[in-house]
C-alpha cells in the first residue's frame, strides 16, 4: 500500500526554504496557500510579499524537490504569487485607502539624478506586475511628464476628483499639468500642504501596491508636509558619490530618521562612467562613497546606477531607460534596485512596526 501523503508532512518539507531577506523559513511567514493533495498529487500556492522577489524561481524550485522527495509523492504543482503587504495606518487608510504603501524618493541636494531614479523605480516595480502610481512632488522643477512621456493630462471630473492619466502601466500627477510652459511656481508653506492634501486625498489612485513620491531636493516643506499629511512606509535617498552630495545626503537621512519615516535606504546614482568606445571606467565622482555611507549610517545599500548618455537621452525622449533599452546594464542597474525596494518595503511591513504621523 502506497506512503499516504499528509499535509504537515508536505508543510515540514517546504520549512527547509528560507526568505533570504525575512530570515525565517515560507511556512512561518504564512506564504502556503491554497494546499491540495490528491492522493499523491500534491499542489500548492506560494504567495511573495512583492512581484518583484528576485528569488520567485529559486523558492518554486526548490518547493518542488523539497517536497517532491516525501514517500508516496507522485506530482508536485507549485503556483506562484504575490501579495503586497500594506504598512498600517488609519490616517492612511482614510486619505488613500486603496495605497498600500508610500515611498517618497528624496535627495539632499539638486543634480542627483533623482527623478529620473523615481520614475525608472516605478516602471521597474510596475514591469514586475505590481500596481504603481508617480506623484511628482517637486512642484518648482516637476519633470516627471517629459521623464514619462506623459502626453495628456488629468481628467476633473465632479468638480474635484482627478483621474490621473497612466503611462508604461504607472498612474502620474504631477504639478507640471497644471503649469502653463515656462511659468514658475511660488508658494509658501500653506499652499505647499494643500497641494500634498490634493495630491493624496483628491486623486482617484485606486488600489495601488506603492506609491512613488517624487520629492524636491532639500529637506524643507514639502518633506515636512508629506511627513506631517499621511504615514510613509519608507524613503528613499538618491546621491552621487562625491563627499559633498553624501554630506548633503546625510542631511535628508537625519531628517527622516527624526520624524519617524525609516530610511528604506540608499542609490548611488552616476556612481562611474564607462567608455563606449575603449571601455575603460572612469569613476567621475568618486567611487562607493554612498555604499560606505550606508554601512556608516546603518541604512541599506540599494544600487548603483552608472553615469551614462542613454540614460539621460531616454529620459529627455520620454521613454525611460527600462523601456527604450530593456537589455541594457542600465535597465538592469534599475531593476536591481527596484528589487531592493520592494525587498525592504516588505522588511519594513513584516516587522510589524507601523510608521507615524509627526505633528508639530
Amino acid at each position: 500500500m502506497p506512503d499516504r501523503v499528509t499535509e504537515a508532512a508536505v508543510l515540514d518539507a517546504l520549512r527547509k526554504i528560507e526568505d533570504p531577506d525575512l530570515h525565517r523559513d515560507i511556512v512561518s511567514l504564512g506564504f502556503i496557500k491554497d494546499m491540495k493533495i490528491d492522493g499523491g498529487k500534491v499542489s500548492f500556492t506560494i504567495e511573495m510579499t512583492t512581484p518583484a522577489c528576485p528569488v520567485r524561481e529559486k523558492f518554486q524550485a526548490e518547493a518542488r524537490a523539497h517536497v517532491s522527495q516525501i514517500p508516496g509523492v507522485g506530482s508536485v504543482d507549485v503556483r506562484m504569487t504575490s501579495q503586497v503587504r500594506p504598512s498600517q495606518s488609519e490616517i492612511k487608510n482614510q486619505l488613500i485607502p486603496g495605497v498600500r504603501n508610500v515611498v517618497p524618493v528624496a535627495s539632499g541636494k539638486g543634480g542627483v539624478g533623482k527623478s529620473t531614479v523615481s520614475a525608472n523605480l516605478a516602471v521597474a516595480l510596475a514591469q514586475m506586475g505590481a500596481r504603481v502610481g508617480l506623484m511628482d512632488a517637486d512642484i518648482y522643477g516637476p519633470s516627471i511628464p517629459m521623464i514619462m512621456g506623459v502626453t495628456e493630462g488629468p481628467e476633473i471630473v465632479d468638480d474635484r476628483r482627478i483621474i490621473p492619466p497612466a503611462q508604461n502601466g504607472v498612474k502620474i500627477i504631477s504639478m507640471g499639468f497644471f503649469l502653463q510652459e515656462k511659468e514658475a511656481v511660488i508658494w509658501r508653506g500653506p499652499m505647499l500642504i494643500q497641494m500634498i492634501r490634493q495630491f493624496l486625498g483628491d486623486v482617484e489612485w485606486g488600489d495601488l501596491d506603492y506609491l512613488v513620491v517624487d520629492l524636491p531636493p532639500g529637506t524643507g516643506d514639502i518633506q515636512l508636509s508629506l511627513c506631517q499629511t499621511i504615514p510613509l512606509t519608507g524613503a528613499v535617498i538618491v546621491s552621487t558619490p562625491q563627499d559633498v552630495a553624501l554630506k548633503v545626503a546625510q542631511k535628508a537621512i537625519a531628517l527622516f530618521q527624526k520624524l519617524n519615516c525609516p530610511v528604506l535606504g540608499i542609490i548611488e546614482n552616476m556612481s562611474h562612467y564607462v567608455c563606449r568606445k575603449c571601455g575603460e571606467r572612469d569613476d567621475i565622482f568618486g567611487s562607493g562613497g554612498a555604499r560606505r555611507a550606508a554601512v556608516d549610517l546603518d541604512v541599506p545599500f540599494l544600487g548603483d546606477i552608472p553615469l551614462a548618455t542613454e540614460i539621460r537621452t531616454s529620459a529627455d525622449d520620454g521613454r525611460p531607460i527600462l523601456l527604450s533599452d530593456p537589455d541594457s546594464p542600465y535597465a538592469k542597474a534599475f531593476l536591481h534596485a527596484a528589487e531592493n525596494v520592494a525587498a525592504q518595503i516588505s522588511i519594513q511591513n513584516m516587522s510589524g512596526a507601523a510608521p507615524v504621523k509627526i505633528t508639530f
